[in-house]
């Protein structure tokens, strides 16, 4: 039987002016990450580390940090987080034009046929699908992306009408069909 791991709860933290979440872990070595909506700094440190050693590892970092932090807020996600209702309105007429010619030019390439198609303003998924009844739903957010990732977001969906799940052979039809599928979503993260 292996050693239990052991994780201490997180703890605010100041380092050079940050806000720090510090977590103390039965882990080797120190892991930062600076998260989505607002930023946040976590610093995951192994139990005994001296606190000097996690100080100093994030004044290392801190341009990267600010770096990040700016990237954050500059994302389309900030600017969705505060939409009104009217702006919401206005992505879906933009999602609703622009995703019927996609499914359209898309089904013939798969070989499959979209059923109902719905669009609604998400937080936490891009799109869904119902492979029984051939429904897809679209997170009208992506009115706020480059069109490649609405295009994307279709094709992941309408690929799980012959596809269920995202293993290996999900991965591979998405190769085949969007070679570039991988930048497209890296542009949503």
């Amino acid at each position: 039987m292996g050693a239990t791991r052991k994780t201490l709860a997180p703890q605010l933290v100041f380092i050079g002016g940050l806000e720090v979440w510090l977590t103390r872990k039965s882990i080797k070595n120190m892991h930062l990450r600076v998260k989505p909506p607002d930023g946040r700094i976590e610093v995951s440190a192994p139990l005994r580390l001296p606190m000097r050693t996690i100080e100093r590892f994030v004044l290392e970092k801190q341009g990267w940090i600010e770096a990040q932090q700016r990237a954050i807020a500059a994302s389309p996600r900030v600017e969705a987080a505060q939409a009104s209702p009217e702006e919401v309105a206005q992505w879906k007429a933009v999602v609703a034009a622009c995703v019927p010619p996609l499914i359209e030019a898309w089904e013939p390439i798969l070989g499959v046929k979209a059923g109902k198609i719905a669009y609604r303003n998400m937080t936490s998924r891009w799109g869904s699908c119902q492979p029984a009844t051939g429904r897809i739903c679209i997170n009208v957010r992506l009115a706020l992306y480059p069109p490649e990732c609405l295009e994307y977001v279709v094709v992941h969906e309408l690929c799980h009408l012959l596809e269920r799940g995202h293993g290996p052979r999900f991965h591979a039809l998405m190769d085949a069909v969007m070679p570039d599928w991988k930048a497209r979503r890296a542009k949503l993260r």
